[in-house]
């Protein structure tokens, strides 16, 4: 794989139990983020995480924070869909929140988010009197049924 055009994440440890982002497999677009803090996170509770890891992205990008889909689906618990803007410094945390009706255990270095990159594209904010129709309107939340 030619890796020239491929963008370079410049990753700071500021914990010593801090684990480097890293993809599960070849071609994922997710890094697995750990915690460096271990705690219970009880039903209907959400509670920050630490990762002890800071972050550079490359120019024009932003970072998001996403969930991953087996702590979800066998676990009920999930994190808050966060951005890391490209001006962010400091220590990346991940929201944890539980709908579960178990208790869970997160132990240090248990992987417990991903950090997807993505390419920033700029709008140009215009101020307009009216919007144009297309063909859907004012139709939302469940217009297209289930």
């Amino acid at each position: 794989m030619d890796r020239t055009h491929e963008p370079t994440l410049k990753v700071k440890r500021l914990h010593p139990d801090a684990v480097l982002p890293s993809a599960a497999h070849e071609g994922d677009s997710g890094l697995d983020l750990s915690s460096i803090e271990g705690g219970m996170l009880y039903p209907g509770t959400r509670r920050m995480f630490r990762t002890g890891l800071s972050i550079q992205l490359p120019e024009n990008y932003e970072g998001q924070i996403r969930p991953r889909s087996g702590l979800f689906g066998k676990y009920g618990v999930s994190c808050h869909f966060g951005t890391i803007d490209n001006g962010y410094s400091g220590e990346i945390c991940v929201l944890l929140f539980n709908i579960d009706e178990k208790p869970f255990e997160v132990k240090p270095g248990m992987r417990i988010a991903q950090l997807v990159l993505s390419w920033i594209i700029p709008a140009v904010v215009t101020e307009v009197l009216d919007i144009q129709e297309n063909g859907r309107g004012t139709q939302g939340f469940g217009s297209s049924g289930l």
